[in-house]
């Protein structure tokens, strides 16, 4: 393998669950050293090259008049001959606990204002030779990565990404697939391509939009698929839906990597061509931090001071939920658990907090519109809609949360609508030496019980640290927790399943009825087992605690980005070279 080139979103900025994958690889051994070359290609301009600068170096930008090294004879054809401006430079990446560094090439395509008939020809050739019509697609979201694809393609090659051999192209998830197709278009000698599944666009949009949700849908997928039955043959077309089209086009793709278990599945759902693709799996990795249990017990108590701070009791336990404030995350479900707990913990005089960190704004609330709510109405204990406080989402989460915190007396429920968590951006009823890494040292459980999650690295991100990280079996997760213990039940990780029904749903036409009614009586008797399920497992005492942070820790260790480099995506890469 000489050159792997990442097509994606993220190629300067950490956004969601592709830039933690990156930074997985970047910062793994095991990838350095089998991957000698690596370029991440993307949409720019004059912010991202402003963020390039701060997180790298740029080298060459058309946009800024830069131009370190003599870049401008290999770019500036690329540049006319596609009507697109050019950022080239390097993003640095870090592990501060393990001290491995690397720097990957940037390369960013500005395509405000294309030349038209070269966008018109790859628009051509994604119709004619991929079945893919762009005139049914009017949104950014399509068209940006569109205009990419022609001048990717040929800027990677100017900088002799394919000199030595066949550079692979990933395409990380729809976003790349244009500039994949391109490349498959031009020359198949010089290329690989892989589309990288980190969701199944079509499933999810399907799950979040029906009222059955996964209880619904991965019956139906079940049934459907056991009956030689394709996602349009039983939700019928699809194909108005841009990322359908383009997921779709995987199928011409050399290989097709899958974060989880379900994805491979989903992937399949899709098309009878699936069925015989070459799917792999690579599942995402989870951060292993060894650390002592006086450490941990630290972060509690700073947690549990918070606390007293602000609701005027030390709980007993502290649960967590940091994640986007989304429909596919089933925030609701954590209440559902949480007043079954609630009800057992009256029998044992046990108390409990449970702080949602989610927020729906893209950016953080300015620190002085922080202490204006702290001090009006004791944010973030009670909110107010409407900015800077609760968005429309938010708003609506927030009408549950009230009447559970009404009606429960051992366990209440914080929104921290906000991002970061210390002094400076949550007010001053936080210690002054809190931070981030407290929420996850210093939880007792972190839920995430999602109707949708290709793998969820966010719910297994306190599992060294002892904590019982509650999810649901649709996650990727799951399946990745699975493989390393060998089915064999895990102290740490609790896995709810709200896909299970009774006796006598064993038909395609039953399953495709169940909605809202029946989703919701799966959920209140799963969601009464996981709170006798969590009511075991919770440390009563140092040595019980102590046990859960010895073996989250070996857990975690095993799944690792290293182990999923080594052992997943190099693998199945190394087929294609």
């Amino acid at each position: 393998m000489h050159t792997l080139i990442h097509v994606t979103h993220e190629a300067v900025q950490k956004v969601g669950g592709i830039g933690a994958v990156l930074q997985g690889f970047f910062t793994a051994k095991a990838y350095n050293d089998a991957v000698p070359r690596s370029i991440l290609v993307g949409p720019g301009d004059a912010g991202t090259q402003e963020l390039l600068a701060k997180v790298g170096e740029v080298l060459y930008s058309s946009l800024g008049g830069v131009d370190k090294g003599g870049w401008e004879s290999k770019l500036r054809p690329i540049q006319d001959r596609y009507g697109v401006g050019i950022i080239y430079g390097r993003r640095t990446f870090r592990d501060r606990t393990t001290g491995i560094e690397s720097s990957p090439e940037v390369l960013l395509l500005d395509v405000t204002h294309p030349n038209m008939d070269r966008l018109g020809d790859v628009k051509r050739m994604l119709y004619e030779r991929f079945g893919v019509r762009s005139d049914l697609y009017h949104t950014w979201e399509y068209e940006q990565y569109v205009r990419i694809a022609g001048p990717a393609v040929a800027a990677v090659q100017a900088l002799g990404a394919a000199a030595n051999g066949p550079a692979v192209i990933v395409a990380h998830e729809f976003m790349g697939m244009p500039a994949a197709l391109a490349a498959i278009e031009q020359d198949s000698r010089q290329w690989r391509t892989v589309f990288y599944a980190h969701e199944v666009a079509t499933m999810r949009r399907i799950v979040e939009g029906h009222p059955g949700h996964d209880t619904m849908f991965y019956n139906v997928l079940a049934q459907a698929m056991a009956r030689g039955k394709f996602v349009e043959d039983v939700f019928g077309l699809q194909a108005p839906f841009f990322k359908h089209a383009l997921v779709s086009a995987a199928r011409f793709c050399d290989a097709v990597l899958c974060v989880g278990d379900h994805v491979m599945s989903e992937m399949r759902f899709l098309a009878a061509d699936f069925a015989r693709k070459n799917l792999r799996l690579a599942y995402n990795g989870v951060p292993a931090y060894e650390v002592s249990y006086e450490d941990i017990m630290q972060s509690k108590s700073r947690i549990q001071q918070y606390t007293e701070n602000v609701l005027e009791f030390k709980p007993d336990y502290v649960f967590s939920h940091v994640t986007r404030m989304a429909l596919s995350k089933g925030m609701w479900r954590d209440l559902k658990v949480l007043w079954h707990l609630e009800k057992k913990f009256r029998e044992t005089g046990r108390t409990g907090v449970f702080y949602l960190l989610s927020s729906e704004l893209g950016a953080p609330r300015k620190g002085h519109e922080i202490l204006d709510m702290e001090g009006r109405y004791s944010w973030p204990v009670s909110h107010r809609e409407g900015y800077p406080d609760l968005s429309g989402g938010e708003a609506d989460f927030y009408v549950h949360m009230q009447k559970f915190n009404a009606c429960a007396r051992q366990i209440k429920v914080v929104l921290v609508n906000q991002f970061g968590w210390n002094r400076a951006s949550c007010g001053m009823a936080m210690p002054p030496d809190m931070d981030f890494l407290d929420v996850r040292k210093g939880t007792d459980i972190e839920f995430g019980q999602s109707i949708y999650e290709p793998f969820g690295i966010a719910q297994l991100e306190p599992l060294s640290f002892g904590a019982l990280c509650v999810v649901t079996n649709i996650c990727g997760c799951a399946g990745f927790v699975e493989k390393v213990t060998g089915g064999k039940p895990v102290p740490n990780v609790l896995v709810a399943d709200y896909t299970r029904l009774p006796a006598g749903n064993d038909t395609l036409d039953n399953v495709l009825s169940i909605g809202s009614r029946e989703r919701n009586r799966a959920e209140e008797e799963e969601a009464d087992r996981v709170a006798d399920e969590i009511l075991a497992r919770l440390p009563r005492d140092r040595a019980s605690h102590e046990k859960l942070i010895r073996s989250g820790y070996e857990l975690a260790s095993k799944m690792s980005w290293e182990v999923v480099c080594r052992d997943y995506l190099l693998p199945a890469l190394e087929e294609l070279t």
